[in-house]
């Protein structure tokens, strides 16, 4: 009897049958895939389809994401700068050497004749004494406000209401305040009144008709608005002075002359030289209140009223263009002076 012979099952190294595709501890798995797939090895390694950045890659990625964007920020600012400011500017330079009358499309070349003009013309450049009035009562106003700053930093009864008062001056429009004093100054007016109302009527004068005191009406009127500028100014910079300062020298027996000589008055050295450089280049370039309340009329004309009629009245843009180029040199040269004079210095109290 013959049997038929069976093909042995594979087996396991203990005895356990091998599943197909699965490799056991002998080796890999006994399918005919595995079997031609090659041994992983270093050569057989694939790389994949997407390499991730290198940290480098993503580091400079990440520092141009996080440094460029304020330069995004700054970008429309700078340009709305350079269109409206510089550019205007060069062209001012440009007009300046030449006779343009504002509309001839051609613009003849003169040279530095503009500029000879402004000295040497009397009408043009005497204005700028004008100016001196203005630059007197800054002074005065600077000195109000360091005053009442040093007054209401400290503990004073109602002085929030006398901070708005002093401040709000400023908040109005310069047409209205011109306004505002034309009335305060006309016959029979407001000041006028007052001065009829305490029997003092010899003072009554013509305010803005007579040409000795008209340029102090208008300087005091100049002073009541900007005053509330320097106030803010001294005001911020006295209330940032530590207090222990102010205990400490009370302990020694300073009193409140003594607090502002050596505590107030150096700490807030640089806010009074940034008033005096707006004193300055304020009282050169006056021209709202006395071109409302005045048109520069009585000896009331001012270097930019002057620049403006010669501009629109005249039709000389050219030599207007030379006039406040010069102003503009006149303001940079008055402050370069100022810091060179006063230089800012660090304020050491302790």
């Amino acid at each position: 009897m013959t049997f038929a012979s069976k093909s042995p099952r594979p087996s396991g190294p203990a005895g356990r049958p091998a599943v197909a595709g699965r490799p056991n501890a002998a080796g890999p798995a006994a399918s005919p895939a595995a079997d031609a797939v090659p041994a992983p090895g270093p050569t057989a390694r694939s790389a994949p389809l997407h390499s991730p950045p290198s940290s480098r890659a993503r580091r400079r990625r990440g520092t141009w994401g996080w440094a460029g964007t304020p330069y995004l920020f700054l970008a429309v600012p700078i340009l709305l700068l350079v269109l409206f400011t510089y550019i205007p500017v060069g062209n001012m330079f440009w007009y300046s050497l030449t006779s343009w009358d504002g509309l001839d499309k051609t613009k003849e070349f003169v040279g530095i004749d503009n500029y000879v003009a402004v000295f040497t013309r009397p009408e043009l450049f005497k204005v700028f004494f004008v100016s001196l009035y203005y630059l007197g009562g800054s002074f005065v106003q600077m000195v109000l406000a360091l005053y009442f700053a040093t007054i209401l930093s400290f503990s004073t009864r109602f002085r929030n209401v006398f901070k708005g008062i002093l401040f709000f001056p400023y908040l109005i429009n310069g047409v209205a305040i011109g306004l505002i004093f034309t009335y305060f100054f006309k016959a029979g007016g407001t000041l006028d009144t007052i001065l009829h109302l305490v029997n003092a009527d010899a003072l009554i004068q013509q305010w803005t008709g007579n040409p000795d005191i008209v340029n102090f009406s208008l300087a005091g009127a100049s002073v009541w608005r900007y005053m509330g500028l320097n106030f803010v100014l001294f005001l911020g910079a006295i209330q940032s002075i530590p207090g222990q300062i102010y205990e400490a020298a009370e302990l020694d027996g300073a009193n409140r002359w003594h607090q502002f000589r050596y505590i107030i008055a150096p700490s807030i050295k640089p806010i009074i030289g940034l008033s005096f450089i707006l004193a300055v280049s304020g009282s050169l370039a006056v021209f709202e209140i006395p071109f409302i309340m005045t048109g520069g009329a009585n000896g009331s004309m001012t270097f930019v009223i002057k620049t403006v009629d010669m501009a629109f009245q005249f039709s000389k843009v050219g030599l207007a263009s030379a006039m406040a180029v010069v102003l503009l040199a006149i303001v940079l040269l008055l402050t370069w002076l100022q810091r060179t004079i006063i230089p800012d210095e660090k304020v050491n109290l302790t």
